[in-house]
């Protein structure tokens, strides 16, 4: 299947920025730092959007 329209990439991708946001979001609150807290929720709400996408480009595949 050709990358550019397989939608796993794009599932394993929104996996890092959930992790990766949630680690931001957590760090924030113990410090104190607004700031990361902001930014672990924009990254793990581009999870959402990218495991949105990712579901999208399968369920089109299946189709096919």
């Amino acid at each position: 299947m050709d990358e550019k329209h397989d939608g796993m990439s794009d599932k394993m991708k929104s996996a890092v920025n959930k992790v990766k946001g949630e680690a931001k979001d957590q760090w924030g609150n113990a410090t104190g730092d607004t700031s990361k807290q902001v930014e672990g929720k924009f990254d793990k709400a581009k999870g959402e959007v990218q495991k949105e996408v990712g579901e999208f480009k399968d369920g089109m595949n299946h189709k096919k």
